[in-house]
């Protein structure tokens, strides 16, 4: 995927990095300055989701190694949550534990069970500065911890464990987008 722009989109489509990238596995640095390029950055995170077909990016999924993340997912009742945060921190990760399929635009094609709360609630900033609270179950929960991890240098595949770990990153040294050298 190149960076490209969408047609009747003001978001330019960026390219993905993948699991390998040393941006995904490092801590993203706070946003500190609010203005164009920030909505310029958000507005191309969009793009990208949704020309991936995905319902959440993180900025360091697009070589961006900042605290920003996107999403437009639904809950477990089919209720669309559609929103982006800045400075995100999970406050609340809680209620029980579900093993649920997941997977990354970073590692494409491959999914794996992998545990999380099904109620999660992220606090942050908008573009513009102002305070925002998300609060999520289900697997728009499973999509705002998915997000968090990404901006703390994890991937979905550093939770797992064992067998089920050993396979998803088998998988992933053979896929045809693997890193090689």
């Amino acid at each position: 995927m190149r960076n490209r722009p969408i047609p009747g989109s003001s978001g330019v489509v960026r390219t993905m990095s993948l699991l390998g990238d040393p941006v995904l596995h490092a801590a993203c640095e706070p946003v500190t300055e609010f203005g164009p390029s920030l909505a310029r950055l958000v507005e191309d995170m969009f793009a990208t989701m949704y020309e991936a077909r995905g319902v959440g990016l993180a900025a360091n999924q697009i070589g961006v190694p900042s605290r920003v993340f996107v999403f437009d997912c639904p809950d477990d009742e089919d209720v669309r949550h559609l929103g982006h945060v800045v400075n995100p921190v999970l406050v609340e990760a809680d209620g029980v534990t579900v093993r649920g399929s997941e997977g990354c635009l970073s590692l494409p094609g491959l999914e794996a069970g992998t545990p999380r709360f099904d109620h999660a609630v992220v606090e942050g900033v908008t573009v513009t500065g102002e305070p925002v609270r998300i609060d999520g179950t289900g697997f728009f929960a499973r999509c705002l911890q998915h997000e968090c991890d990404h901006l703390e240098g994890r991937v979905y595949t550093d939770r797992l464990t064992g067998l089920r770990r050993a396979r998803v990153l088998r998988a992933a040294r053979r896929a045809p987008w693997a890193r090689t050298g």
